[in-house]
């Protein structure tokens, strides 16, 4: 862990003085686009190669699908109970 922290804070020091180039920035937006890319093929493969996981993905899949439905609806209603609370004028009622 000590070395994971260690390679971004020498990440931070080295984009902090190398904020201003901007033929740099735009290299390492598309290195680091490639990067997430092949680490989501990697974690594919590793996915595919699990037969635990495949063998339950029907069952992980269905509850993916009602966290995530859950946390939309659960998202919703909060934010239009927050606007309807504290946001919205009394003259719009």
């Amino acid at each position: 862990m000590l070395i994971v922290i260690a390679v971004m804070a020498i990440g931070i020091v080295i984009g902090y003085f190398l904020r201003h180039k901007a033929l740099l920035i735009k290299i390492n937006n598309k290195f680091t686009m490639w990067a997430i890319y092949l680490l989501l093929f990697v974690l594919g493969v590793s996915i595919g190669a699990n037969e635990t996981i495949m063998k339950n993905l029907p069952i992980l899949g269905l509850k993916a699908l009602t966290i995530t439905f859950g946390g939309v609806v659960g998202s919703i209603f909060l934010a239009w109970f927050t606007y309807t609370k504290f946001f919205k004028n009394k003259e719009q009622e």
